[in-house]
């Protein structure tokens, strides 16, 4: 791989995996109209770690009073905000998990039709912004709350309503973050703490999805280009934390209307495409 290709997809992860507007969709479009081939597990399994570095480092505070939580309880004693919020957090994460050993890669490559991300762009655009409008009101300079009293309404059935959403995600086109955030608002959260909830419950399945790329490479026994996936790492992880903080306060001050703006025109530019290119 060359040094503008690493760059430009590191950045893709990074954008499209925290913005609602897919990242597996726009990978797929890079590769269909650049003609970029698939640029291996390896750097797969980089552009996944600099992502997840990206939110541990900016929800560190949060990560780690899940884990004083956790490495606390004891047999017997009441379960802390905190602790209901790590469960949430692993409930959630199931569905997405389970779906997608069943759909395995065969599954996932029938998928990635063009038609198919199209529709998925507008429709979930659509529905994300529904939710926004139905969703209540926070104040722009309202502070950031301790995690186990942010999502106090995420209970376990929630986390699970949650976490059935976010596997719809393994569709190109539709957005981990953005279906997410969506259930998210629909079950009560405001779009700030909505948007901090599909970050932190981004972890455990971008975690489960680079141990799957690492072992599929330790299984092939191929050799790594680890200059490439250094830099895969670290642009993805810098950018990701950047994408983050920036998302955090257009949604703040704005709301979701420039992400369902550009999924609609992605969208109808794909159709575009199709109908011009099947002349």
């Amino acid at each position: 791989m060359d040094l503008l290709q690493i760059l430009v997809l590191a950045l893709i992860q990074a954008l499209t995996e925290f913005l609602p507007i897919s990242s597996s969709a726009h990978l797929v479009l890079a590769s269909h109209f650049v003609g970029w081939d698939y640029q291996g597990l390896a750097f797969d399994l980089a552009l996944h770690v600099g992502t997840l570095l990206a939110v541990l480092v900016y929800f560190r505070r949060d990560f780690l009073e899940l884990l004083r939580a956790v490495l606390a309880w004891r047999p017997g004693a009441v379960p802390t905000p905190e602790l209901r919020l790590a469960l949430a957090l692993a409930i959630g994460t199931l569905p997405a998990a389970i779906a997608g050993v069943l759909l395995g890669e065969s599954g996932a490559m029938a998928l990635r039709q063009l038609p198919f991300i199209a529709l998925n762009l507008v429709l979930f655009g659509l529905l994300l912004w529904q939710a926004e409008r139905r969703a209540p009101r926070q104040p722009a300079d309202a502070p950031m709350e301790p995690a186990g009293v942010a999502f106090a309404v995420i209970d376990l059935r929630a986390a699970a309503l949650i976490g059935c959403a976010q596997a719809l995600a393994l569709m190109p086109g539709v957005s981990r973050s953005g279906v997410t955030m969506t259930a998210a608002l629909m079950l009560g959260l405001a779009r700030v703490p909505a948007a901090r909830f599909a970050f932190l419950l981004s972890a455990p399945i971008m975690l489960l999805a680079g141990g799957h790329a690492g072992l599929q490479l330790a299984l092939a026994d191929a050799a790594v280009a680890w200059d490439e996936f250094a830099l895969g790492t670290a642009v993805s992880a810098v950018a990701g934390i950047a994408v983050i903080h920036g998302f955090l306060g257009v949604i703040r001050r704005i709301g979701v209307a420039p992400f369902v703006i550009y999924r609609l025109l992605l969208g109808a530019a794909i159709v575009a495409w199709i109908v011009l290119t099947a002349r």
